[in-house]
């Protein structure tokens, strides 16, 4: 069964150990290192994130109206497996995580209240900021990223029949040394940003859970819980992941999907439904009014504004490249025979839709109550702020164990579905890799985000997946000129076929 790993395996366990037992052995050292290098990054680099999130976006514009957009993602005669309902069910799934519910309420209101981009807080202007910039973070920004390495692995893969490996989407710039060292590097650098990305969304939902269950039940509110919520998830998501792709997670990600629903749906008719609906079309219309400001906006001469850039800004984009190769290989195995017009339209607006309606939701219930006066939902710490505006609303009890639960199910999925791409992209791309790889993956999933919650708590999650995001950032911008050589170079011999024909 081992013989199937690769030697990106063995060298990325490795590396993931050796930062395990240094966050063990030592977690202030580690919580230390981790905040200098994340600082030299954002203040060094903050710049590069802007301008390559930006062109990314571009690109994946360009792609959509470009005459290579008729490409299918597979043979000519290839056909979608799933009706466009079923895709589109699946891209929803995608769009949706523990990342949606853990800030849903809390990303605007600190807009809003704590700390506005550039508004004083508590204004009017800071609830039409709050909002814009929520719009913006999780927008198409996020998914243009996503799009960028979903597209190259289905491509490549489907189209050119390459190995569904981050490397052999540069096969077009690699040439010979496409099986080579440098290749190898480039998925242990996949693989590298994907467990830490993945792992720091673990974090975040193993507190989240811990805040939920404190509100509800009095459970202490520390690191002894946070760990057993991951034992306990890990064990969960590892029976998931052994029972395969058709089993575990397909019926996980159904429930998921309709809880999902139901709670939104709650909030949506509980909360203060008119103020949503206003304020949704209001930020959209701000939104694509100054999104190209607000995409290069580094306030290089106030230092307060870039701290908030800095905090909030850059994480996102870190977060998105980190999850780049997990999401990446979702959508591009659902997305075999769809044009590249058809996938990139798919994947950029249905996803951005779902997202913006539920910052919508969510987020103006929360202003809205703070707002009112009633409660200071500014005070509770950022895991505990969906619960504290449950608590607000009628039904509070049902609302907050239905996020539980939504969590935990979450949790579940995510770290499922990353075993699986780990293991694929360690055992030479197989769509089949062995369960033990699942397992040992699970384990350092588990491993990273107790760590990470160990030494530093959130700073030391969101650090993390700074310094995960920077390498891969570059591998991405070598796939955006891979796949741009790739299509000009389909595109000729379309039209070479074309005039045959004729």
């Amino acid at each position: 069964m081992w013989s199937k790993v690769s030697s990106v395996f063995w060298v990325s366990a490795a590396i993931l150990m050796v930062a395990v037992v240094f966050g063990v052995a030592a977690p202030d050292q580690f919580e230390a290192a981790t905040s200098n290098i994340e600082s030299v990054i954002t203040s060094g680099f903050g710049w590069y994130y802007l301008i390559l999130v930006t062109v990314i976006v571009a690109f994946c514009l360009f792609l959509i109206f470009s005459p290579v957009g008729s490409v299918k993602l597979g043979k000519q005669d290839d056909q979608p497996e799933y009706s466009k309902p079923t895709w589109f069910a699946m891209l929803f799934s995608a769009g949706m995580g523990i990342g949606l519910v853990f800030w849903g309420s809390a990303e605007p209101l600190s807009h809003y209240a704590v700390a506005p981009p550039m508004a004083d807080p508590g204004t009017d202007a800071a609830i039409k900021e709050s909002m814009r910039f929520t719009f913006f973070h999780w927008g198409i920004h996020a998914w243009s990223v996503y799009a960028l390495v979903g597209l190259c692995l289905a491509y490549f893969n489907f189209r050119k029949g390459r190995p569904g490996l981050i490397s052999a989407t540069l096969s077009p710039l690699l040439g010979k040394y496409a099986h080579s060292r440098l290749a190898m590097l480039v998925d242990i650098i996949a693989v590298a940003a994907t467990v830490i990305g993945v792992a720091t969304t673990l974090g975040f939902g193993a507190v989240q859970i811990n805040g939920g269950l404190a509100y509800l039940f009095g459970i202490p509110h520390n690191f002894t819980i946070q760990l057993i919520i991951i034992l306990i998830v890990t064990a969960l998501f590892i029976m998931s992941a052994w029972s395969g792709l058709s089993k575990g997670i397909k019926y996980l990600s159904n429930t998921n999907m309709i809880l999902a629903i139901v709670l939104l749906a709650l909030v949506f008719i509980l909360g203060p439904s008119l103020l949503i609906l206003n304020l949704f079309t209001d930020t959209i219309g701000a939104y694509v009014q100054n999104i190209i400001q607000m995409s290069l906006r580094i306030a290089p001469l106030n230092e307060g504004n870039r701290g908030w850039i800095n905090d909030w800004t850059i994480f996102y984009w870190a977060w998105w490249i980190s999850w780049a190769p997990f999401v990446g290989i979702f959508i591009a195995r659902v997305s075999k025979g769809r044009t590249i017009r058809e996938f990139m339209i798919g994947v950029l607006i249905l996803p951005v839709i779902v997202s913006f309606i539920w910052f919508a939701v969510f987020g103006t219930t929360a202003i809205d109550i703070q707002l009112a006066g009633a409660v200071d939902l500014t005070k509770y710490a950022t895991e505990e702020v969906l619960f504290a505006v449950f608590n607000e609303m009628p039904f509070s009890a049902i609302l907050s164990v239905v996020a539980v639960i939504l969590i935990g199910i979450f949790f579940i999925t995510s770290a499922d579905s990353a075993t699986f791409v780990l293991a694929m992209q360690t055992s030479y791309g197989s769509l089949t890799p062995p369960n033990s790889v699942k397992v040992v993956w699970g384990f350092f999933l588990a491993a990273m985000a107790s760590i990470l919650i160990y030494s530093g708590g959130l700073q030391a999650l969101q650090n993390a997946l700074i310094i995960g995001a920077f390498p891969f950032s570059m591998i991405m911008i070598l796939m955006m000129l891979s796949i741009y050589k790739a299509l000009r170079q389909e595109r000729r011999e379309l039209e070479l076929q074309r005039r045959k024909r004729a």
